[in-house]
């Protein structure tokens, strides 16, 4: 019996101790009348923002990314729902993601700061561990205090789910402090930030971004389709590449590079990351399943080819790393030759949130 017990908590140890880390990120945007600056300043840095979780690890191992995201205050959201509306539920699908930043528009409504938050804390599958990283950013430009519920009750309620609560107010520090805003982070243990939304985003061209570029061609070539979402899916994929394209070459470098980790995933229609993420995946697929490139194949030849475009895949993986670290080196001394002080942007709100608050919880 005493052995018993001494090896079911070694088990249940080495289960706690290893199981991969999760950060959920939650982004709650306000799309009144006069949030057009804030979402482009969105667009603009969603995928540095995605780049900066990418890299995160926890004690070596790589951590599991998952975001969702809310809109608030827009005149097309029915009043009964307080003007607050679901985008995305939590999903590691970053290219749904980028299609649900770009598809927002504004229209004026009423804004509900606590209401927003009361509802993605309600309705997301959190996760239930306190080592989890858990963090929701809300931006808007009205008081805080407006609407049905209390920041008070909004604050209770992720203290109990160890969420933290960051809020960026769009406008004036002082402003937003006696709106209420800066009363919703503390409450809520997160950080609070100001920006000016209609602020051009300050983003740094370099020498190596047009070698990404070319590498993320070659990139894509290596994503072969299956299954009825496959055409879809692809498409989605090269639609988020021209909309990062639209915005800036920087952006659209950004998101090459995410695009070159594990963080992004596509195994419910890319066949090379479904081997990956099940090995036994291709022996099972029905011919009428199978890309065009693959019908006819016996076992043993898909396996073959699946192989060789994993290491085309890995070869420009590891080109783009390289491609990365020499970026981000040219960046920060560009950065260094300026002594100008630079203001918040929305994505740097939230990728220096997002850093400060993994080192606080341990993460790499």
């Amino acid at each position: 019996m005493k052995i018993f017990l001494t090896f079911s908590l070694l088990l249940l140890f080495t289960t706690t101790s290893f199981a991969q880390r999760k950060v959920q990120l939650v982004i709650l945007f306000d799309t009144s009348n006069s949030m057009d600056g804030l979402l482009n300043q969105a667009k603009a840095r969603i995928w540095e923002i995605v780049n900066e979780a990418s890299t995160l690890t926890y004690q070596g191992a790589p951590v599991t990314f998952e975001i969702a995201m809310y809109d608030y205050g827009n005149s097309t959201i029915p009043a009964t729902q307080n003007y607050i509306r679901k985008q995305l539920d939590f999903s590691t699908d970053l290219d749904l993601v980028s299609e649900k930043l770009f598809g927002l528009r504004t229209s004026g409504g009423q804004e509900y700061c606590a209401a927003a938050l009361v509802s993605s804390l309600k309705e997301l599958n959190w996760s239930n561990s306190p080592q989890d990283l858990k963090l929701v950013y809300i931006a808007g430009n009205e008081s805080f205090k407006q609407g049905p519920i209390s920041t008070t009750t909004a604050c209770e309620l992720a203290a109990q789910k160890h969420v933290l609560v960051s809020t960026i107010f769009c406008g004036d520090r002082l402003q937003g402090i006696n709106l209420g805003w800066k009363t919703g982070s503390d409450c809520g243990n997160g950080d609070f930030f100001n920006i000016d939304p209609n602020l051009a985003v300050s983003q740094i061209e370099t020498p190596f971004d047009d070698q990404i570029i070319e590498q993320n061609r070659l990139l894509n070539n290596t994503y072969i389709g299956y299954g009825s979402v496959a055409i879809e899916s692809k498409s989605k994929q090269l639609s988020q590449d021209q909309n990062a394209l639209g915005v800036s070459k920087a952006a659209q470098t950004e998101r090459y590079l995410v695009k070159s980790k594990s963080s992004y995933k596509n195994d419910k229609w890319d066949i090379v990351d479904a081997n990956l993420a099940d090995s036994t995946k291709i022996a099972t697929l029905k011919e009428e399943e199978l890309p065009a490139e693959m019908k006819g194949m016996s076992v043993e030849q898909r396996q073959a080819f699946v192989k060789q475009k994993s290491e085309e895949r890995s070869a420009i993986q590891k080109e783009m790393a390289r491609l990365e670290a020499e970026r981000r080196n040219y960046i920060a001394s560009e950065k260094a030759k300026t002594t100008q002080v630079k203001s918040d942007d929305f994505g740097t709100a939230v990728a220096t949130s997002l850093r400060n608050n993994a080192k606080t919880l341990g993460f790499d």
